[in-house]
């Protein structure tokens, strides 16, 4: 199933978002909480939007430089929503405690809560010039944590080869981040870039992913701000995908 992440065009309102996915033929909505956006908290809200717009929430993205606390929140909206995964971003390095909360706690959240809860691939960014910015970033870490969201864009910037990263992750996969590398430019249009997005889709589809792949991607890259462009832009998107999925 195909899916919109509301970062991808986070300075429209949620409601024009569900409208441009649904217009663009996207299967539903990946909502990206944010702790300065109050509408991606409120699970009531989101579900009146997806209710009147017909398109599920296929997975909540928890806020970046969360806590434990944040996590529950928004395990606690999957449930309400019926929504079948949580995606975390990797914490920061020295954030010791989140760390260990992670390891401990999460394979207790999915069992009582039952929703998927998987740990993303964080991007490439260094702490002091040469340490890793975030902890449990690395293919151990990833596996050990027992489910994985592959970011296609933050595995190039760790310039990892996307296939394979995706055969040493691909029995944890759960979700996929789907964005492209154009002009140097990380979260491109999957369409348009240097990553072997196609090779990637096809085998996905041979080994019969049943996961969600959203589309995450920079506004600029839509064309934010000019409404016919951007749908034009998530229709291609969806072409492409469908292509090479299918």
């Amino acid at each position: 199933m195909l899916a919109l992440h509301t970062d991808s065009l986070k300075k429209y309102g949620l409601n024009r978002i569900f409208e441009f996915a649904k217009e663009a033929g996207f299967d539903g909505i990946e909502i990206g909480v944010d702790k300065n956006n109050y509408d991606t908290q409120n699970a009531e809200y989101i579900k009146m939007l997806s209710d009147q717009h017909k398109m599920p929430i296929l997975a909540l993205h928890a806020p970046k430089n969360g806590t434990s606390k944040s996590v529950e929140h928004v395990v606690e909206m999957a449930v309400y929503l019926k929504c079948p995964v949580v995606v975390i971003t990797p914490p920061k390095l020295l954030d010791f405690k989140f760390t260990q909360w992670l390891k401990k706690e999460v394979k207790i959240l999915r069992k009582k809560k039952k929703v998927q809860i998987a740990l993303e691939n964080g991007a490439g960014k260094t702490f002091l010039g040469f340490l890793p910015a975030q902890a449990l970033n690395n293919v151990s870490d990833l596996k050990s944590f027992g489910m994985v969201a592959l970011d296609t864009s933050a595995t190039a910037s760790k310039k990892e080869d996307l296939i394979r990263t995706y055969e040493k992750l691909k029995k944890f996969l759960v979700h996929v981040h789907l964005s492209n590398v154009h002009k140097h430019k990380e979260y491109s249009l999957p369409n348009e870039g240097i990553l072997p997005l196609e090779s990637f889709l096809k085998k996905l589809a041979v080994n019969k992913y049943k996961g969600v792949i959203s589309i995450l991607v920079k506004p600029t890259a839509l064309s934010a701000g000019d409404d016919a462009k951007v749908t034009k832009n998530l229709k291609k998107v969806k072409s492409f995908v469908d292509q090479y999925l299918k």
